[in-house]
């Protein structure tokens, strides 16, 4: 099963369990913050998805696998839940919920559209395998490092978020050979058929290009009760540039 980081409810649970699902080359820990803030009623759950973080390593990161491993961990949970993912979590979670709607009270799906996507993200594992892990004894020069291939800082600092200091030499938390390999499932989209009949939230960054004007059609065959929303100044990673703004948002749709 995928690991998980449990956040309990500070006080008795008044809402049902939120399961929160990252995008690539993310984990879990990425969304400790937030997770927290929204854990004041509910018990929010973190997953690392398949081949990030401490969950199995497999050879293949398809939606449909992904949908499947989400599935279990609610089932352990006890469903149904609320379940929140981004980008490729977030297809993840489409997924799942078309096919096992009957796990899902609430979704929230974070810049991201089910439909296929011709950008590519293979040049970000490429980089980061490009490393000479024995011979960076910090994160500033694994930072450094990554500077030669990746110019944006705080892209650099999102990666090596998964790269573990602990260990000697460090090690990336992620599974980089199959994340390349499977780059084109990742920004695809199997074409998934179904309906979801409750409520969907498609929250985008009114600065990202993901989730476009033309998406909307699918969207809404797809998800009949989905409603929109944009945050101002934020990009695909609106969770990371304007955190409270979307942990707001976020709240407000789920106690609805």
């Amino acid at each position: 099963m995928l690991a998980t980081i449990r956040h309990p409810a500070s006080a008795a649970p008044e809402a049902p369990t939120l399961v929160i699902a990252h995008g690539l080359y993310g984990s879990g820990r990425n969304w400790g913050v937030i997770a927290r803030r929204l854990a004041d009623r509910r018990d929010v759950v973190a997953v690392d998805m398949r081949n990030h973080g401490e969950s199995p390593r497999f050879p293949t990161q398809s939606y449909p696998e992904m949908a499947a491993d989400l599935a279990e961990v609610i089932e352990s949970l006890g469903a149904p839940v609320d379940l929140l993912g981004h980008s490729m979590g977030g297809k993840a979670a489409m997924q799942l919920a078309l096919t096992r709607p009957d796990l899902i009270g609430r979704l929230v799906v974070a810049d991201i559209a089910p439909v296929a996507y011709t950008h590519d993200q293979t040049s970000n594992a490429q980089a980061m395998a490009s490393l000479d892990l024995a011979s960076i004894t910090t994160r500033a020069e694994a930072d450094a490092a990554l500077a030669l291939r990746i110019d944006d800082p705080s892209l650099r600092a999102f990666f090596l978020q998964s790269l573990d200091m602990r260990q000697h030499p460090p090690r990336w938390k992620l599974n980089l050979p199959v994340l390349e390999t499977e780059m084109p499932t990742i920004v695809g989209w199997p074409g998934t058929d179904g309906q979801f009949p409750r409520p969907a939230l498609f929250l985008t960054g009114a600065e990202s290009s993901y989730v476009r004007p033309e998406h909307r059609e699918t969207i809404r065959a797809l998800f009949p009760k989905s409603r929109f929303a944009r945050i101002p100044d934020a990009g695909h990673w609106l969770h990371a540039e304007k955190p409270r703004e979307f942990e707001e948002t976020v709240r407000v749709f789920l106690e609805a």
